[in-house]
């Protein structure tokens, strides 16, 4: 653990560097041993997940009221972290689905708290957020799925694509259109859920490296949703999502530095006991620097997330740090993960290191959440509002 790590968790509760240890000891057992073999069955390891859950991994910042721990968003960051040490889109998968619980369990209604919160808890139910659409990325105002107001509920039709967990949620927030004329103020949140009539879900996508992000999509045909499954209503629902995306820009910034602390880490290893032409291949300038310069650009993204994650939990302005996080932490694995590659040489490669794997996990980090170009218009928007 580098010495900006550890300041950063001294600052944390005992509970939470308690949370963070666990997280870490779950990994190496439960995800490190087998997220190759997640990825060759291209599978999504809900087995594993519901561990997770049976660790109380998925209830960091879920109250204590409704049966969580109750901690900051810090300490979250932090469990991705460590986690993603070992395969980003498995941290992805739980982070997901812990997002959704602490989210039913703050914006449902009694009655749906009590339908779906102890499945959530226990891990028989499922979670994630449906915001994306075959064409509706990034430009999330855009999004064509429509709830129409019926005697008892909203009738939603539309479809969904790239969502973490949809190959196995079985209950999303998902987003819809209740009147085009507002824009965005027309989006309202829903809880969907897989079980009820009209739910259709497709099949997971084949996502190079990420086969344990559980990456799908689903159709609305006609679903109903209840009165009661109202997460906010039109007017709400886009603000709140915009509010949560700083944090999720945030921990993939943070999965991004556990995946290249991983990879360095492997690396070193290697590199300190290959030789070539009579020496070590770490005693080779041109190769060290490269692990050198991996070095500084992940002691850089954690400084620049972990501030971000500082003002979050401060309640600060975090939309330009986080978006800073974001787009430096996802190039800079990009970039220095294959550095670590070829400072291994073509055995960087090979399925028992994880280093391929992070790389392609990497590049999905570059799109999740807000793409790097979309981060530089976020940024370049503080340009033309900059005095001169």
């Amino acid at each position: 653990m580098s010495d900006l790590t550890s300041d950063f968790d001294a600052d944390l509760t005992t509970a939470e560097r308690d949370l963070i240890a666990r997280a870490r000891a779950f990994a190496e057992i439960h995800v490190g041993p087998h997220a190759a073999r997640w990825e060759w069955e291209r599978r999504h390891p809900t087995e594993t997940l519901r561990a997770a859950c049976a660790e109380r991994l998925h209830t960091v910042e879920l109250p204590a009221k409704h049966g969580g721990r109750g901690l900051s968003f810090s300490a979250k960051l932090r469990m991705c972290e460590e986690i993603a040490r070992h395969d980003y889109a498995f941290a992805f998968s739980l982070v997901n689905h812990a997002n959704a619980t602490t989210r039913m369990a703050r914006d449902g209604s009694a009655a749906l708290i009590g339908r779906v919160l102890p499945r959530m808890l226990s891990g028989e139910v499922i979670g994630c957020a449906g915001l994306s659409e075959p064409g509706a990325g990034s430009d999330f105002a855009a999004i064509k799925t429509r709830a129409r107001k019926i005697d008892g509920g909203w009738a939603l039709d539309g479809a969904k694509a790239w969502i973490g967990n949809a190959a196995v949620a079985g209950i999303v927030a998902t987003y819809a259109q209740t009147d085009p004329s507002q824009g965005s103020k027309g989006i309202g949140c829903f809880a969907v859920e897989a079980d009820r009539p009209g739910f259709h879900r497709d099949p997971p996508f084949a996502l190079h490296g990420g086969h344990a992000h559980g990456a799908g999509g689903f159709r609305l045909e006609g679903y109903v949703a209840p009165d009661d499954a109202v997460l906010q209503l039109p007017g709400e629902a886009f603000k709140m999502a915009l509010n949560g995306i700083n944090g999720a820009r945030a921990y993939v910034a943070a999965m991004c530095c556990g995946m290249l602390a991983a990879s360095i880490d492997v690396a070193t290893a290697y590199t300190n006991e290959r030789q070539t032409f009579g020496r070590k291949v770490i005693e080779h300038q041109g190769l060290r620097w490269k692990l050198v310069d991996a070095l500084t650009d992940l002691e850089a993204a954690r400084l620049l997330t972990y501030r971000a994650a500082r003002l979050i939990d401060r309640g600060g302005d975090a939309v330009l740090p986080a978006a800073h996080a974001k787009k430096f932490a996802t190039e800079m694995a990009l970039a220095r993960i294959a550095d670590c590659i070829q400072a291994m040489g073509a055995n960087g490669l090979r399925a028992e290191y994880p280093l391929a794997r992070h790389l392609a996990c990497a590049k999905i980090a570059c799109y999740t959440d807000g793409s790097i170009e979309m981060m530089n218009e976020r940024i370049g928007q503080s340009l033309r509002r900059a005095k001169r």
